[in-house]
C-alpha cells in the first residue's frame, strides 16, 4: 500500500461506517493498487465498500467491480405530461414486469449494432435497490444544461436502476473463484477473456435499460427518450494509464450523470466539473449510499411502520413494492441523505447542478 493512496472525499456532516473506511484501506493494500478514494456515499460490501474507486497498474481485480457488472442508471424524457399523469391510474397499470421481456427489440440491437445477444433475466429490473422510477422535475438550477439535455419541467420523467442480472453473476463466478487475492494480470489470456466478457456484460446492462423503459412506457400509452445512461460498475482504461476499478461510482467524464437518492427522496442531475484536480480518480456517488444494513432495517422500522405506510412517500408519490421484507430493506431510513452527500460533491468542487427531481411512482416488484 503507497503512502497517502486512500483518499474519502466527505465533509464531517456525511454519516460514513468506520467498517467502510476499514474495508477501503484493506483493499488498497492489493497488490497493483495505486490510489483508492470513497465517496460521499461510501458503505461497507461484501468485503469490498460501495461507493469507491480503485486504480490499479498491471492487474485487474474483477471482485473490486462485482457480480453486477455493468449496473448503472439510465434517465428518460417521456411524452406523458405531467399535468395527465394519474398516480392511482397509473399504479393499476404497472403490472407484469418480473418475467423476461419476450417482444421484438430489433430496432434497439439495431441501434446499438449489437448483434450476439443472450437473454439472462431480459428485461426485468431484478431485486435489491434496483428500481424503475417515474419522476417530475423539482427544481432546475442551469436552464441551459437542462435544455441541453432534452428535459422537460411539463413532462414525467423515467429513471432505471437495473444492472446485468444473472450474466454478471455467472462471469463473476468465473474469474473470482480461482484470482481473487492475486487479481488477473495484465496481457495474460484470463485477463483478455474476462474484459471481453466485462464488455459484453457493459453493453447488455445498457440495453436492458433501454428494454425495461420501453416496457414502462408502453404499458401507460407513453414513449421516451433517453437523455443519458451511466454505468457505475465496471473497470476500465485510465486516462494516465493502469486500469480503474468503480463499485457503485459513477464517471465523472462521461457527461451529465444522475444521482438519487432513496425512494421517497430527490433524486439530482448533475454536471462534472472539468479542469479540476483528479482528486476523485474521475469518480462521483452514484447515489445516497445506504446507512443501515439490510438485516437490521425491518426490526428498526416495524414498530413505526405498517407496510401501507411504506407504501407512500413524503411527496405523495406510490412506491410498488409487494415484497414486504424488501420494502423495510429499502425505506428511505436506511439510507443516508442525498443533501449531505449532494453538498460534498458541490463543495469539493466536482460538480455542477442541473435540476432535480421528485418521485411519482418507485416500482421495484410485484413478486411477493
Amino acid at each position: 500500500m503507497c503512502n497517502n493512496c486512500v483518499n474519502i472525499i466527505a465533509s464531517c456532516d456525511s454519516w460514513i461506517e468506520g467498517e467502510a473506511i476499514r474495508q477501503l484501506e484493506e483493499t488498497a493494500k492489493l497488490k497493483g493498487i495505486k490510489r483508492a478514494v470513497g465517496l460521499p456515499d461510501l458503505h461497507p460490501g461484501k468485503g469490498i465498500p460501495i461507493g469507491a474507486s480503485f486504480l490499479s497498474e498491471g492487474v485487474i481485480y474483477p471482485h473490486l467491480v462485482g457480480n453486477d457488472i455493468g449496473c448503472g442508471m439510465g434517465l428518460w424524457t417521456t411524452d406523458i405530461p405531467v399535468h395527465k399523469f394519474k398516480l392511482d391510474k397509473a399504479v393499476k397499470k404497472l403490472k407484469g414486469f418480473e418475467e423476461p421481456y419476450d417482444g421484438d427489440i430489433s430496432d434497439i440491437l439495431d441501434e446499438e449494432e449489437f448483434y450476439e445477444f443472450t437473454s439472462h433475466s431480459f428485461g426485468t429490473i431484478g431485486g435489491g435497490n434496483h428500481f424503475a422510477e417515474f419522476q417530475r422535475v423539482d427544481q432546475v438550477f442551469d436552464n441551459g444544461l437542462f435544455q441541453s439535455l432534452g428535459l422537460d419541467e411539463k413532462s414525467v420523467a423515467l429513471l432505471i436502476h437495473s444492472g446485468s442480472r444473472g450474466l454478471g453473476q455467472v462471469i463473476y463466478h468465473k474469474y473470482v473463484s480461482d484470482c481473487k487475492a492475486e487479481g488477473l494480470r495484465e496481457n495474460s489470456g484470463a485477463f483478455d477473456a474476462y474484459i471481453t466478457e466485462h464488455d459484453y456484460a457493459i453493453k447488455w446492462a445498457e440495453i436492458n435499460r433501454r428494454v425495461i423503459a420501453k416496457r414502462f412506457l408502453n404499458r401507460l400509452g407513453g414513449t421516451g427518450k433517453r437523455c443519458l445512461d451511466i454505468c457505475h460498475n465496471s473497470v476500465t482504461n485510465y486516462v494516465d494509464g493502469g486500469w480503474l476499478h468503480r463499485k457503485g461510482a459513477a464517471p465523472s467524464d462521461k457527461g451529465a450523470i444522475v444521482i438519487p437518492g432513496s425512494r421517497g427522496a430527490i433524486t439530482y442531475v448533475v454536471m462534472p466539473k472539468s479542469g479540476v484536480d483528479d482528486v476523485a480518480l474521475k469518480s462521483l456517488a452514484h447515489g445516497a449510499g445506504r446507512k443501515w444494513k439490510r438485516g437490521e432495517v425491518k426490526d428498526k422500522l416495524v414498530k413505526r411502520y405498517k407496510v401501507a405506510d411504506l407504501e407512500q412517500t413524503r411527496f405523495g408519490g406510490r412506491v410498488i413494492c409487494e415484497d414486504k421484507a424488501l420494502i423495510y430493506e429499502e425505506a428511505t431510513e436506511a439510507y443516508k441523505d442525498i443533501e449531505v452527500v449532494i453538498s460534498d460533491l458541490v463543495n469539493a468542487g466536482l460538480i455542477d447542478l442541473i435540476a432535480s427531481m421528485k418521485p411519482l411512482i418507485t416500482y421495484k416488484t410485484r413478486r411477493k
